[in-house]
């Protein structure tokens, strides 16, 4: 089975932050603003998992020249959100279920962690900033896009309010292969997820550490056990299996 390449409709998705000005092809502002909008139309869900991504038909679309695009490209691939193909072409990468438990695992140890580590050093008016951006998300279950933009500043926070950036990288990580994998899956959590970061926001602004650590890991163990259930609900509604009832 061939690759199928995705041809970007511009009309139909969110627009690049401004025009891109014409420059020499190795302009690094060029290459950052390429990378900045694939990543969003990829973590937006606007491109799924198993997409072939074209360089050339890229960069017509986005009007930039293939070295900046190029570039972009293998920034997203090293970050995990795309794959080579033996083709040569790039494609957002599909996350197993295996890969995605095992993430999820990681990102118990690595939260709990940075947790600890930040409780004693966060400052009260960065808690409240928090706070404050936690009670104003949209209560739409379709803005995705702005819970997950949150979500990805939340579970950040305590790595980076800890001082520790490696810490904070490897949780980013980790983050990026649980979007994939939800990029990919039907599964929405999203009021059961605010409440949860609530449930963590609190017990860190109260500065009880053990209970900041349960219901972070509460909250992560959930999200692994909705997954499951979706899955089973699936594999229920497979072919094969009415086949066999």
């Amino acid at each position: 089975m061939g690759l199928a390449m995705h041809s970007i409709e511009l009309g139909s998705l969110p627009p690049m932050a401004g025009n891109f000005p014409q420059r020499p092809d190795a302009s690094p502002n060029l290459a950052t603003q390429a990378y900045s909008h694939l990543r969003a139309l990829i973590l937006g869900k606007h491109i799924t998992g198993g997409t072939g991504l074209a360089e050339g038909r890229l960069a017509l679309e986005l009007n930039v020249s293939r070295t900046p695009m190029r570039e972009a490209l293998v920034r997203l691939a090293g970050e995990g959100l795309l794959e080579k193909t033996v083709e040569g072409f790039y494609r957002v990468r599909s996350v197993s279920i295996r890969e995605f438990f095992e993430c999820m695992e990681v990102r118990e140890l690595l939260e709990c962690h940075a947790i600890e580590r930040a409780i004693g050093m966060a400052r009260d008016a960065d808690l409240q900033t928090l706070h404050a951006e936690l009670k104003a998300l949209p209560s739409s279950t379709q803005d995705d896009l702005a819970h997950w933009q949150f979500d990805n500043r939340f579970h950040s926070f305590f790595a980076t309010a800890a001082g520790n950036q490696a810490l904070a990288r490897a949780i980013q990580r980790e983050r990026v292969v649980a979007r994939l994998f939800r990029i990919s899956s039907p599964f929405h959590r999203q009021v059961e997820g605010d409440e949860e970061h609530i449930e963590i926001m609190d017990a860190v602004m109260r500065r009880d550490v053990q209970s900041a650590q349960l219901a972070m890991r509460r909250h992560l163990q959930n999200l692994q056990n909705d997954a499951r259930r979706e899955i089973e609900s699936q594999a229920n509604l497979s072919p094969r299996h009415k086949d066999s009832t």
